[in-house]
């Protein structure tokens, strides 16, 4: 079967920096629903269009289409006293963004005695990328997984 709107695919994946080192990869294999439901990065999925079980896509991607823009509005300095005393950098919290719209990741980037900067920019944004994946499985989607605008199941999502 080949990748087309309303299929399940599953991939295996690799992303490294422009110099080669690695940044994520895949512990297991991980599912989308494929067809313009923003499971997947836009490019990615234009090249997996048409692919089938054993096939690979490999791409260079730009900030914006990968991981974003750094947007130093997202970076925000916050009193030391609203954090636990344990908080380390490298811990993420679920935050409100100053505007008050949907809560974000925010990661900790610095701690001093007196204030904490945190950032809810993506740990890859403003970086190219280069985007290795290979094809492990693709099967028509369920009426649910549509309705629901993502996969269901072992490399999907599980609840609602």
């Amino acid at each position: 079967m080949n990748i087309c709107k309303d299929t399940v695919v599953t991939i295996t994946y690799v992303v490294r920096d422009l110099e080669g080192k690695l940044l994520e990869e895949s512990d297991e294999a991980v599912s989308y629903l494929h067809g313009g439901y923003d499971n997947i990065f836009p490019l990615v999925e234009q090249a997996l269009e048409g692919k089938a079980v054993g096939d690979t896509v490999d791409l260079k991607l730009q900030p914006a289409d990968a991981f974003g823009e750094f947007d130093e509005e997202l970076v925000r300095l916050e009193p030391r006293e609203s954090f636990p005393p344990e908080i380390e950098i490298g811990m993420q919290f679920v935050g409100s963004p100053l505007d008050g719209s949907e809560e974000m990741l925010y990661t900790v980037t610095d701690i001093s005695e007196e204030k904490v900067v945190v950032d809810g920019n993506h740990p890859y944004a403003g970086q190219a990328v280069h985007f290795q994946c290979a094809v492990a499985e693709v099967r028509p989607a369920t009426a649910d997984e549509v309705s629901h605008r993502h996969a269901h199941g072992a490399h999907g999502h599980h609840h609602h």
